[in-house]
């Protein structure tokens, strides 16, 4: 196999990392794609550090072994807690989440602003796009905002329901009055919130999708290293490690995905 028949190799806590997935396989259709989803223990952003970080190099190992070119950690948990050590022990690329967000977020917002920070828990308390953001774009004022019930919103296939809008209000119309200029969605689940978030923040505010931005930033890292596949029609593979049935019907129902089978990988 040549290297650049190899496959990129996505994981999330769930169904998050999917907005990832559609984002890369729409960019770079001729891409062997696997992904996986810890959908056993989800969510990750109310775990701890060292419960993301053991469950992370897991998944990471597996997918080692099933010979990637390219690690995405398409999870904003994981990517703020537990990039070093998966670095550690990957001999292929590792990227995150949160440096393609504030980048995008920087060149949104080219002259200043305010961004408020959307994510789970565990990724605001570990400060991880406060620090990255002053270092890419120190002249725009940060806050952050956890919003823990968004991911099981999300999981439970909720998006479109009023629990939805009525949470996102809760959370974020009290920054209305602070004139936000661009609002992070810093976690892959969120996207799938986008437009219930857009109505609660109102026209003005951008939104900054880091799954597009990911995808973005992978397909320029694969480009630089000479790993393109440049097929027409890459394989997709699915991996989870509970539930794959109800998996592959969210995964149709939220994002058009067509999974067909899903494996079962148990830790």
């Amino acid at each position: 196999m040549k290297d650049s028949d190899r496959p990129v190799g996505i994981f999330d806590s769930g169904l998050g990392g999917l907005t990832v997935f559609k984002a890369l396989r729409d960019l770079l259709p001729g891409e062997n794609l696997i992904y996986f989803g810890d959908t056993a223990r989800v969510p990750y952003g109310t775990k701890s550090a060292q419960a993301v970080i053991s469950f992370s190099s897991e998944i990471t190992r597996f997918l080692l072994e099933r010979r990637i070119k390219l690690l995405i950690v398409a999870c904003n948990t994981a990517s703020s807690l537990a990039l070093d050590e998966i670095r550690k022990i990957s001999p292929v690329p590792v990227m995150g989440v949160i440096k393609p967000g504030v980048d995008a977020a920087a060149a949104a917002l080219p002259h200043g602003g305010r961004v408020l920070v959307t994510g789970t828990t565990a990724t605001v308390n570990s400060r991880a796009y406060s620090r990255a953001l002053a270092a890419a774009a120190p002249a725009l004022d940060v806050t952050e905002k956890a919003c823990p019930l968004f991911v099981p919103i999300v999981e439970e296939g909720w998006c479109s329901k009023p629990v939805a809008a009525l949470v996102a209000r809760e959370y974020l119309a009290p920054f209305r009055r602070r004139k936000i200029d661009a609002l992070i969605l810093g976690c892959t689940h969120y996207p799938m919130l986008k437009r219930v978030i857009a109505r609660v923040m109102g026209p003005k505010v951008k939104i900054v999708d880091s799954a597009r931005a990911a995808a973005l930033a992978a397909r320029a890292e694969l480009e630089s290293r000479g790993l393109l596949n440049r097929g027409r029609r890459g394989a997709s593979e699915f991996v989870v490690s509970d539930a794959p049935e109800r998996f592959s019907d969210l995964a149709g129902r939220l994002l058009g995905i067509r999974t067909g089978r899903v494996a079962v990988k148990r830790f």
